[in-house]
């Protein structure tokens, strides 16, 4: 694993319970200096090899709420636990020492992190999904994958925020 190699992950599931939910889209968004790439796993593309094989040579994880949600909710459905595989940052808590308290959708709002999808919430991303597999609505499934595509790119630009708050905290 490399140290600089990191990894911006977010899923969209059909509800809150791993026990009765399932996991419908993973965005994994990889960085590594000025490269990056996207993936995007979708229904039953959703498997821990395509999980793992998207994270290779991945040195660190960030999410937002992902140490109450989407890891446990990956590790239940999938059986692979990736707090013990990979070392993780959750950034809603490096938001909370900031005084940035909410969603990802609202802390974006309050550190002018833009969105194409402004209206689009976890809500809809359920919504848009039975859409598709109910009705083959195929516009429901391109709107879904670009608003998770949108929240694991928010995570790294978060993450820079942040970074750059806590240097000019630190270099006071």
């Amino acid at each position: 694993m490399h140290a600089c190699v990191e990894a911006y992950l977010d899923i969209e599931t059909t509800g809150l319970s791993p026990r009765y939910s399932e996991i419908t889209v993973v965005g994994i968004h990889i960085c590594s200096g000025t490269e990056t790439r996207f993936v995007q796993l979708v229904g039953d593309g959703i498997t821990a090899d395509c999980i793992l094989e998207a994270l290779d040579g991945v040195g660190l994880i960030y999410t937002y709420n992902g140490s109450r949600f989407d890891l446990p909710f990956i590790h239940y459905c999938l059986g692979i636990n990736l707090v013990e595989l990979f070392p993780h940052r959750d950034l809603m808590y490096d938001c909370w020492e900031n005084n940035l308290y909410g969603g990802l959708k609202k802390v974006e709002k309050q550190l002018g992190i833009g969105r194409e999808l402004p209206d689009i919430s976890g809500y809809d991303a359920v919504r848009l999904w039975w859409r598709y597999a109910h009705d083959d609505d195929a516009a429901a499934l391109e709107t879904l994958t670009r608003y998770n595509r949108e929240d694991v790119v928010n995570l790294k630009e978060l993450k820079d925020i942040l970074l750059l708050h806590l240097e000019d905290v630190y270099s006071v």
